[in-house]
């Protein structure tokens, strides 16, 4: 039997339902991955007993016809999903062995809808950072190997301190990896900056961030709550469209949530994108863009000309003020939601002689360096007498970056073509000792589709001179997510897949 593993999650559905295998044998052979892949790090804590109940309720409703649009499809679960029964840490010390008495909407309703779990997935703590370490459970590795590096030396990192190893990205690093090394068919993310396109940029996998709105944020753990959005990273451009599907929807538990129709983004893959209008941002010409980015994007812009898109020049002039006001309005945000971890009601708690040392003690404690930035600087900014010189200027720039893009679309425009990242992945703990703000340049292409409300696509647009994953992003109108497909399936035909080489 062909590696059930290596099958797209579309390919794997189609199986199940010309019964060539089964949902627990779909099942098992990932279980089996999973295990095999422990050195990786993706998963924080794996499922595999979860997994098989649902595979087996799976066989019998698809022995009977009655499947739903994911029946028998293994998932990985990021762990800042609230999952009924299954400890949930958000992957900070702070929140300890907290185990929830409630579903996320996003994966109750891939449940509903025959997914499987196999497992939660390693993220950054609190989804702060674009590298996947900062995590309470230690750096994830990306699949991809190090140019030079022979199989042997990559597992004696591996099994060592991981220094050298590339980073998969974040803050989703553990859903990019875990698909990209194929220990499950697709995973659920979520985007406050990039957290879903830069890793799928750096592990030749497709990501989508959808419009603020699309998907229920009820049963998240909220890092900034007018920022985050959930959505999937998944093999292809199809499979990603499934799952989307699925996770999307109005959720009157969530004031945030759009009641508007789900459309079958699934049947905008493949459809026509002849008289399509693709603008190209001058503003993303950053300085020291390499050469081999320069190309990726005039190649991206050439595939999209040769299936029938006009592609044009546009402007964007406030692009460059995106992220020192998105560093600004993010750790406000986040200052305000992880307030609410002082030890009293749950996690972890470390005793002082009055409240307040309990408080300063317990969060000393549990919170990572990184967190503890994000949390001084908000704290900072929403303070007295600097909330407008800081905080309310950065909204105000919110609203003038949201205006170019309205701008532009209003012009004609139905979608942005640009890089994903600035680079390919780096190097596990090579900007350890580098300024922060060095790791914050990473969300320099994709923090503007946060601050503006809009959905953005990351799929695979070629390999650099070493054969590591480049990304190109696709920026669309606000709930306008099937044209990205449907332009994003155009540079899937021409690229094709980027796959990592098993060698773990």
């Amino acid at each position: 039997m062909t590696d059930l593993t290596n099958l797209t999650l579309v390919e794997a559905r189609e199986g199940l339902k010309a019964k060539k295998f089964t949902a627990t044998e779909l099942t098992k052979a990932h279980i089996a991955a999973v295990e095999a892949a422990r050195g990786l790090n993706a998963y924080v804590l794996e499922t595999p007993e979860v997994a098989l109940a649902q595979a087996a309720a799976s066989d019998e409703k698809l022995a009977k016809g009655e499947g739903g649009a994911l029946e028998g499809l293994p998932l990985g679960i990021k762990d800042l999903f609230g999952t009924k029964g299954v400890r949930t840490t958000a992957c900070s010390k702070i929140i300890g062995n907290f185990v929830p008495e409630y579903e996320s909407t996003v994966t109750s309703q891939l449940f509903r809808d025959g997914a499987v779990m196999l497992g939660k997935l390693n993220n950054d703590e609190f989804a702060m950072g674009s590298s996947n370490e900062t995590s309470a459970f230690g750096p994830v590795v990306n699949p991809f190997k190090p140019s030079g590096w022979d199989d042997a030396k990559a597992k004696a990192a591996l099994s060592g301190d991981k220094k050298g190893l590339l980073v998969p990205g974040g803050s989703s690093g553990g859903s990019s990896a875990a698909v990209a090394a194929n220990i499950c068919l697709g995973a659920t993310a979520t985007d406050t900056g990039g957290s879903i396109r830069q890793p799928a940029a750096f592990t030749g996998t497709v990501g989508i961030k959808p419009t603020y709105g699309r998907c229920s944020r009820w049963g998240i753990v909220a890092f900034a709550s007018s920022l985050d959005q959930a959505g999937p990273i998944a093999k292809t451009v199809k499979d990603c469209a499934a799952l989307l599907r699925s996770m999307a929807g109005h959720d009157p538990k969530d004031s945030t949530s759009v009641d508007m129709p789900v459309p079958d983004f699934e049947a905008a893959v493949g459809k026509s994108v002849a008289g399509k209008t693709i603008g190209i941002p001058k503003e993303y010409r950053v300085d020291g863009m390499s050469a081999e980015i320069e190309a990726l994007w005039a190649k991206g812009a050439q595939m999209l000309k040769d299936a029938g898109a006009k592609v044009v020049d546009v402007s964007l002039p406030h692009t460059k003020y995106a992220l020192p006001a998105y560093y600004i309005v993010a750790p406000a945000e986040a200052s305000s939601n992880l307030a609410r971890y002082d030890g009293v009601r749950y996690g972890v708690r470390e005793p002082g002689k009055d409240i307040i040392e309990l408080y300063e003690k317990t969060r000393a404690a549990g919170f990572g360096r990184e967190v503890k930035r994000r949390i001084m600087i908000g704290t900072y900014v929403l303070s007295a007498g600097y909330y407008d010189a800081y905080y309310l200027k950065a909204q105000k720039i919110r609203t003038l970056i949201k205006k170019d893009f309205e701008d532009v679309y209003a012009a004609g425009v139905d979608a942005i073509l640009t890089p994903a990242t600035p680079s390919a992945a780096f190097g596990i703990a090579q900007m350890a000792e580098a300024d922060p703000v060095e790791m914050y340049l990473n969300d320099i292409f994709t923090v503007t589709v946060n601050m503006a409300g809009l959905p953005g696509l990351a799929l695979p647009g070629g390999v650099d001179a070493n054969g590591l994953p480049l990304g190109l992003q696709l920026i669309g109108r606000p709930f306008d997510e099937e044209t990205l497909f449907s332009l994003g399936g155009v540079i899937e035909d021409q690229v094709g897949r980027v796959s990592a080489k098993r060698w773990w």
